[in-house]
């Protein structure tokens, strides 16, 4: 470690994987819901368990884009964090805010809590993915404008460099966009068009900005190329996200009441999005063919390698699949999407969290990579986590398929509850695959436990 102030991540770090244990537990209840209809019903509810399991997804992704900023910003800049103090005192904020607002969700009938927590004087509440109360929201934004007057603090003391830069301007978009989380116009039209500008440019948009900068922090590290040819592939996929990220926005736009002309622009632009997800994957390829050293960490590296190929898979192939308009007229709404959904998060995002964490922490315990017994375990974890779910993404896509085809082109078509029978094998598979999932995870969480002889001192 080569900044003392950079042991601030640690803690952000382990709150994440412990929200993501939390994730997954709540993503296999939700699926046994689908088939055993009154698992613990009354006491947790479908709509309950799938807020609970969609919301600790965001908030361990956000503990995780803050633990990396953390690590990567003051070894970027080359000086101190602006205030460490400040950076722990923001994660007990986050941390025992986002707690209460899950015991909230899981304790307390919504829209009581909605009456709670003042609702009724900015309704911003009821929204998918963004169901937080008020007072939750306006938290998220107290701890987002502290975490960037930190960071940005930092950066303009210090070095500034493209990864940084890349960095502090996804991490300002994501707080900018999370802005329209507040706005709830009685228009339903204007209520969806408004809320993809957060949901859409934040995961196929601003997020991409924080995945890129992540990842070609993590592969300068590990392989030793020079900074300079890291740096022109990012400004390459940077520019590829933001031109077709943007407005690729408009694929949302096709059936709910907005201008014809968004079946154009979003189905054009949104069949381009597959390209930076694939640049993304030959860059991290070809990065650490031509890498100059064998760093010790060989789990981090393999991370690496799987968040290019399973980001272009979940991102980029399944999205391709039915973002067209005159496919998505038949497909929308379907379990393909929830099949796109899991991998493009599993391979965007939360692959690439595992990859910093995986990298950063044996350095801020002192090592530089953990012992060889320990990476099999991890190694072993990515393989099952990353089958599991390509397994999980097969199985809802043939869900879909044959839910779009019962459902929607039949001549006969079946009602969705007598559609959902006809379809519930795929989801007991779906759980198996999730169960597996999980051991991965707890393998994982094993490997940081497991001793041996290891380098010491940090890369």
């Amino acid at each position: 470690m080569q900044y003392k102030s950079q042991a601030v991540a640690k803690p952000y770090f382990v709150a994440a994987i412990g929200l993501f244990v939390g994730q997954i537990v709540f993503g296999l209840i939700m699926g046994l819901q689908y088939v055993v209809g009154d698992f613990l019903f009354p006491a947790l509810p479908f709509n309950v368990a799938r807020m609970v399991h969609t919301n600790l997804l965001i908030v361990w992704l956000l503990f995780g884009f803050m633990g990396a900023a953390y690590y990567m910003v003051p070894e970027e800049s080359e000086t101190e964090l602006y205030s460490p103090k400040l950076a722990l005192g923001l994660f007990w904020i986050f941390l025992v805010a986002g707690a209460l607002t899950i015991l909230g969700y899981l304790f307390v009938p919504y829209a009581t809590l909605a009456e709670m927590t003042g609702n009724d004087i900015l309704a911003t509440m009821g929204r998918e993915f963004l169901e937080q109360p008020l007072l939750t929201k306006i938290g998220i934004v107290i701890v987002a404008l502290g975490f960037l007057f930190n960071i940005s603090m930092t950066m303009l003391k210090g070095r500034k460099t493209a990864i940084s830069m890349v960095l502090l301007l996804g991490l300002w978009g994501l707080a900018i966009f999370f802005l329209f989380s507040f706005y709830n116009p009685h228009n339903l039209v204007k209520d969806k068009y408004y809320w993809w500008w957060v949901v859409h440019l934040w995961v196929e948009g601003v997020w991409e900005l924080i995945l890129g900068a992540l990842l070609a922090f993590v592969l300068i590290k590990v392989t030793g190329v020079d900074r300079e040819v890291i740096e022109k592939w990012l400004y390459v996929i940077i520019t590829l996200t933001l031109v077709t990220g943007i407005i690729g926005t408009g694929h949302h736009y096709y059936w709910i009441g907005a201008p014809e002309y968004w079946q154009w622009w979003g189905s054009v632009f949104s069949a381009l999005e597959p390209i930076p997800f694939f640049a993304m994957t030959v860059f991290a390829f070809n990065m650490v063919n031509r890498r100059r050293r064998e760093h010790p960490n060989k789990a981090a590296v393999l991370w690496a390698l799987g968040t290019g190929v399973m980001a272009f898979l979940g991102a980029g192939v399944w999205g391709f699949l039915h973002t067209l308009a005159p496919v998505n007229y038949y497909t929308h709404g379907s379990q393909i999407t929830a099949a796109h959904g899991h991998m493009a998060f599993y391979g965007a995002y939360v692959m690439v969290v595992l990859t910093l964490i995986s990298y950063a922490m044996p350095i801020l315990r002192g090592r530089a990579a953990n012992s060889p017994r320990a990476q099999v375990l991890e190694m072993w974890s990515f393989w099952l986590m990353t089958i599991a779910m390509v397994f999980i993404t097969l199985f809802l896509t043939a869900a879909g398929i044959l839910q779009v085809w019962l459902q929607r082109i039949s001549t006969a078509p079946l009602s969705f509850m007598a559609t959902q029978d006809q379809i519930s094998l795929f989801y007991w598979l779906r759980e198996i695959s999730g169960v597996i999932f999980l051991i991965g995870l707890v393998i994982y969480l094993v490997s940081f436990f497991v001793k041996g002889e290891s380098r010491v001192g940090a890369q």
